[in-house]
């Protein structure tokens, strides 16, 4: 991986992504407090979630809890290193 990452480096994926990697290995977020979390309508974060998806950065589980639905986020083991490579990149751009 060279330079920066194109699908992280999008300002809300980005916010996205850093809430995403202050959890735990293989702990998950509900989509409703990762919103809450990054002041993003439900449209909004979703598409971005589908990019984030689609290069391999998270997984998203849906489920319904009784009648209602519920989509958790975690991120898979790609996209944290993916996000700590992109950190590293914007660290060593602030520091020339």
């Amino acid at each position: 991986m060279n330079g920066l990452d194109e699908v992280i480096h999008q300002s809300t994926r980005l916010r996205m992504m850093t809430a995403l990697h202050a959890l735990k290995k293989d702990e998950w977020i509900e989509f409703v407090r990762l919103k809450s979390l990054i002041n993003a309508s439900d449209g909004n974060l979703g598409a971005h979630l589908d990019t984030l998806a689609r290069a391999g950065y998270v997984e998203i589980d849906k489920q319904i809890v009784g009648k209602k639905p519920l989509t958790r986020i975690r991120t898979t083991t790609a996209g944290r290193a993916a996000y700590r490579h992109h950190v590293a990149q914007l660290r060593s751009l602030l520091d020339m």
